[in-house]
């Protein structure tokens, strides 16, 4: 890189000049150490802790006299005296930890009075001060004090050092600061400054200070958290060795105030790094006048507008990144006159367009980075020269150019979430070590001539459309760390050998959400596997003990396959850095010992979902205490839930063990819980009443138990993360609290199938993102609160059997406009039907039967236009909440609740979730409706249930009913209707529900297999109503009967029928009797044969019974 270059060079230069000025490298004889300066650097030694004996051979003995030899220390050849002290920490691990020096720095380092060179970098001082005498020393050229942990206020006196070339006081972190920098303007020699990550918050002047330094060539002042200054200040520097390199990143409050003082270094300018401030505003055209910079580093500034074309001004640029910004557009054509660009950055953008053919032919580019932009188009060509590029998270489309496979120099591709499509090229270069193209839209089979590429490291083909099986050709890839094949349509038996090659290497298989079927691989000998997931296909077969010797294993997920058998200790004999646990949704039984002890300790997530693992509670589970994840639901558990699992779940985030036999009592959890959790315990035994819960709670179900009591330690749950609350089917009581304003994130709210009395409070309208609310079989009584209009995300309400009074209130058809389902259904509900109910466009069901609602129906039904089309299979409600990941913080997961309702359904009630999106239906019975069946009805043509029946209706069926082909029910009994059934009404074929019954309809029955196969009762007292199924006539059927036209008809019929019958008994007589008697007098030989066989028959029949007659004789006598 050019900034490296330059850096060597200047060090180089300086050192030349210094070794010029003070005569090293002359052919003098070698001076030794001079015995003040070596007592002088000793008392220094006995100011520093030394844990890791770097200054051993620092000593009075005899061979360590000599301290010209000691560590760090140079002398001069020609004089003796000290004249460099470097004593750099050096460095133990690449994570950042030192063999660091620790203390004090000892005033005897003035002694010293030709040192000039001082390098102390990333050592330890303990938070020390800079110490202020180092400002006398005068002859010092190089100061290096850089990330060595010293803290408070620069010492001013550091200005003394008039001769300073270079100074280093950058990695403190903010621990070191200066409000003052105008010593800096002193040191009229210093070449070389790095202040970065030192707090200049209250250096208010700094830019002034800045301006006095007239040799200045490298100023680095990163993460300083410079405040702001004024143009005039920079703008007027008079330097005599204008700036080369300048980084000023990480400074937030910098504003485009800086451009003219840095434009005035167009022409010297090489590495510029303005990234992570907050210029704003379109980039200036004027960087492409800046001919001589190298290294232009623009990322996370704010800028907006588009790329200037003007950056194509700038042929001697070899990096360019400006990802990060608000930019958008295209990108200019005229970046293919940077011809000497070898790293390229815009991702995290907005960018659209194609990626301009003259990228791709850019000959020098090593590293492009396009990520997180809208761009759509792929280059036909890219260079050969790229070893990185990533244009993931795009809108790319069309096929991978086939042309990727003469990228020979390419190490790293990143195509992954995209829209790409068609199949995976078959060739790509043998260079590559990581292959991303997962989440895109690819098809057909992973070509063979993957597993040429056999530096390959990383292979992500996840979330696509691939099928067919995984190649035999992946055995040459030896080097692989991570595969990455779920979410596809892959197909066939995993080889018993997958992936042996890569035993040793191998530490993410990823074979989720396939078709794989056949056995578990054995994947024996893979030693430092870490993460396997094969969940979510049709493996079947055992669980091979194998997988217990996989010692690295932290992550294995299986769960929703078809496994059975048996798991035992076996299994996890070895796997003591087990995090994550998934074998839910198969066929095992566990059978551990009593006594057995897990070798993992430290499980994070344990999911056993349909496992069987009761019936008693599973012991082994007490060693787990760090647990954050714990999934028993439907495990065959028929026992007490033990005292000591409460003590499990003081981490847990997500519990569930719904749908067991467990019993017991639920204890204070307030304080049992990780952050934010969420709880599932329905569906058991558990009794008394519901107990104080943690406050931060997200998600709480306690459903389908026998808890009893008041609610009321509910509002101890103080936090808006609560979505979802599910108490039904218990027997709670009492009122319904007051502090629903706390759980303004409540999605879902079901308190249904409980005995829970009084009004509905006023609070509950605060809950304006709840979206289903079940209060369903209560005791409920008053009126509905106006304050549930604020509600408007409200999909489903379900209020029925309560005591429910007083009128529908208008607010609901004008404020709800998301209401899909409307149960009221057996209340008191009184008043008629207002019209502002049609407003409800997306109503599927609608429920009002069982209450004293008077009046007409309203003409205006026809405006429930979401019974006029086809719906969705479920109707499911989306939420977020917050989890804890694995190891990482808080995540808001997106979740999806399908609810439920109860539907009164062909005379009976059934509850309907996942088909119940396909509903849709109205109930209106059993309440004292007057009027006539309007026409308009007939315009919901996708109705499937219409009950009309026990109200007061009068008038004709509308004879159009036969338009209602989606129809199944069909009630409209016990009313007062007149006239003839529609002949339409035969023509619904899919009617299995049909009552008419009681009403006052009249005529014929009409024809046809649909309303002939009802019986009876659908048709009941109707008096004049006739025909079949009904057993009354209708007059035209007996007129036909008592017609003499018709009796004579019928006797000529007759007659011709037994005419033809005597005729046809003579003719069977004749040919009968003849065609065998007529044969044998005619032909003697056939005559003579049957009579012949006659006699033998019955010779045969004599000799039978005679010798059977014998038998029973003998057997009498004995």
């Amino acid at each position: 890189m050019a900034v490296r270059s330059f850096e060597q060079l200047l060090s180089f230069l300086v050192l030349l000049l210094l070794c010029v000025k003070l005569g090293l490298g002359t052919t003098l004889g070698k001076v030794g150490c001079i015995e003040g300066e070596r007592q002088a650097l000793l008392k220094f030694k006995h100011g520093l802790i030394d844990d890791y004996g770097l200054l051993s051979l620092w000593g009075d003995e005899q061979d360590k006299r000599d301290c010209c030899q000691w560590r760090g220390v140079q002398c001069s050849n020609r004089s003796g005296h000290v004249t460099m002290l470097r004593l750099p920490a050096p460095p133990i691990d690449e994570y950042g930890n030192y063999q660091s020096l620790r203390g004090e720095i000892r005033p005897s380092l003035l002694e010293l009075e030709h040192l000039y060179h001082l390098d102390l970098s990333y050592n330890d001082f303990e938070g020390k001060q800079i110490p202020s005498f180092l400002g006398s020393l005068s002859k010092m050229q190089y100061l290096n004090l850089s990330h060595a942990n010293f803290t408070q206020t620069v010492p001013t006196q550091l200005g003394n050092l008039s001769n300073l070339l270079s100074l280093d006081l950058s990695g403190s972190y903010y621990e070191l600061n200066s409000g003052d920098l105008e010593w800096l303007s002193h040191l009229s020699s210093l070449r070389f400054l790095d202040l970065s990550l030192v707090d200049l918050g209250a250096a208010i002047h700094w830019s002034q200070a800045i301006n006095k330094l007239p040799s200045l060539v490298h100023l680095n002042l990163n993460g300083c958290g410079l405040p702001p200054f004024t143009t005039g200040s920079l703008f007027h520097a008079n330097s005599s060795a204008p700036l080369v390199f300048l980084d000023l990143s990480n400074n937030y409050l910098i504003n485009s105030s800086i451009y003219p003082w840095l434009f005035n270094f167009s022409t010297t300018l090489v590495h510029l790094d303005l990234s992570s401030n907050d210029l704003n505003g379109s980039i200036p055209d004027a960087f492409g006048n800046m001919i001589s910079l190298a290294y232009l580093d623009l990322r996370d500034c704010a800028f907006e507008g588009e790329i200037p074309l003007a950056f194509g001004d700038m042929n001697v640029l070899e990096l360019l990144d400006i990802s990060g910004n608000r930019l958008y557009g295209e990108i200019p054509d005229t970046f293919g006159n940077m011809t000497r660009l070898t790293h390229l950055a815009l991702s995290s953008n907005q960018l659209q367009g194609g990626i301009p053919g003259a990228i791709g032919e850019l000959a020098s580019l090593a590293y492009l980075e396009l990520f997180y932009n809208q761009l759509e188009g792929l280059p036909k060509t890219f260079g050969r020269s790229l070893v990185h590029v990533d244009i993931s998270s795009n809108q790319l489309r069309g096929s991978i150019p086939d042309t990727v496979g003469n990228m020979v120099s390419l190490e790293e591709l990143y195509l992954s979430h995209n829209q790409l499509e068609g199949e995976i090229p078959k060739s790509f270069g043998r260079s590559l070590v990581i292959l991303d193209l997962s989440s895109n839209r690819l098809q057909g089979s992973i070509p063979d001539t993957v597993g040429n590429m056999v530096f390959l490291e990383r292979l992500s083909l996840s979330v696509n459309q691939l099928q067919g099986e995984i190649p035999k050709s992946f055995s040459n890839l030896c080097y692989l760390d991570e595969l990455e094949l779920d979410s596809n349509n892959l197909t066939g038996q995993l080889p018993q050998d997958l992936l042996a090659c890569a035993n040793g290497t191998l530490r993410t298989l990823s074979l989720s959400n396939n078709r794989f079927r056949g056995l578990v691989p054995y994947l024996t000998g893979f030693s430092v596997l870490e993460r396997l997931y094969l969940d979510y296909n049709q493996l079947n077969g055992t669980l091979p003990e194998s997988i217990g010797q996989l010692a690295m294993l932290t992550w294995f997920d299986i769960g929703s396959n078809s496994l059975q058998g048996v798991i035992s200790e076996a299994h996890f004999f070895n796997l003591s850095n087990l995090y994550r646990l998934d074998l839910s949704y198969n066929s095992l039984t566990f059978n551990m010992s009593l006594m057995w002890v897990p070798p993992s300790h430290q499980l994070g997530s344990l999911l056993l979902a349909s496992c069987k693992l009761g019936p008693r509670f599973p012991s082994w589970l007490q060693t787990q205490r760090h647990l954050t994840e714990l999934d028993l639901s439907n495990s065959d558990i028929s026992d007490v839930l033990p005292d000591w699992f409460w003590n499990l779940t003081s981490n847990i985030n997500t519990l569930n063990i719904s749908n067991n036999q467990i019993r017991g009592v639920l204890p204070n959890l307030s304080s049992r819980f990780g952050t934010y959790p969420d709880i599932d315990i329905s569906s058991n035994s558990f009794e008394g009443s519901i107990p104080q819960l943690p406050s931060t709670v997200t998600r709480l179900d306690l459903s389908n138990n026998k808890l009893s009591g008041s609610i009321s330690l509910l509002c101890t749950i103080a936090n808006s993360y609560l979505v979802y609350l599910d108490l039904s089917n218990n027997s709670l009581t009492g009122a319904l609290p007051n502090c629903w304003p706390q759980w303004a994130s409540l999605v879902v709210l079901n308190l249904e199938n409980n005995k829970f009395s009084g009004k509905i409070p006023n609070s509950l309208g605060s809950l304006q993102l709840i979206q289903t609310l079940h209060l369903r079989n209560n005791n409920l009584t008053g009126e509905l609160p106006s304050s549930l209009k604020n509600c408007t995300s409200l999909r489903l309400i379900d209020l029925g059997k309560n005591r429910l009074s007083r009128k529908i209130p208008l607010w609901i058809g004008g404020c709800l406009p998301n209401l899909t389902i409307l149960s009221l259904r057996s209340n008191r509900f009184s008043g008629s039907i207002c019209s502002e109910l049609c407003q409800l466009k997306k109503i599927q069901i609608l429920d009002l039967s069982s209450n004293d609602i008077s009046g007409v129906i309203p003409r205006c039904l026809n405006n429930f236009t979401a019974m006029t089309k086809k719906g969705s299979l479920v109707v499911a409600h989306n939420y977020s909440f917050g989890s804890y990941a694995y190891k990482g913080p808080l995540k808001f997961m997106n979740e999806s609740y399908v609810d439920e309702a109860l539907i009164k359904w062909k005379g009976s009630e059934f509850e309907y979730k996942n088909t119940l999106g396909l509903v849709r239906s109205i109930d209106l019975s059993s309440n004292n409706l007057l009027g006539e069946i309007l026409k308009e009805i007939i315009d919901l043509l996708e109705l499937v249930s219409l009950n009309l029946s026990r109200n007061n209706l009068t008038g004709l069926i509308p004879i159009t009913i036969g338009q209602l082909k989606s129809l199944e029910v069909l009630d409209l009994s016990q009313n007062e209707l007149f006239g003839e059934i529609p002949t339409s009404l035969s023509e619904i074929s899919r009617l299995s529900v049909l009552d008419l019954s009681d009403n006052n309809l009249s005529g014929k029955i009409p024809k046809g297999t649909q309303l002939q196969s009802f019986n009876t009762y659908s048709y009941k007292g109707n008096p004049t109503l006739c025909g079949l199924p009904l057993l009354k006539k209708c007059p035209e059927d007996k007129m036909e009967e008592d017609s003499p036209i018709g009796s004579i008809e019928d006797k000529i019929q007759q007659d011709g029928n037994d005419m033809w019958f005597y005729i046809s008994i003579a003719l069977g007589f004749i040919v009968g009797f003849w065609g065998v008697c007529g044969t044998l007098l005619l032909n003697n030989s056939l005559r003579y044969a049957y009579f012949s066989f006659l006699n033998k028959i019955k010779d045969w029949f004599y000799a039978t019974i005679a010798i059977n007659m014998a038998r029973v004789r003998r057997s009498l006598r004995s």
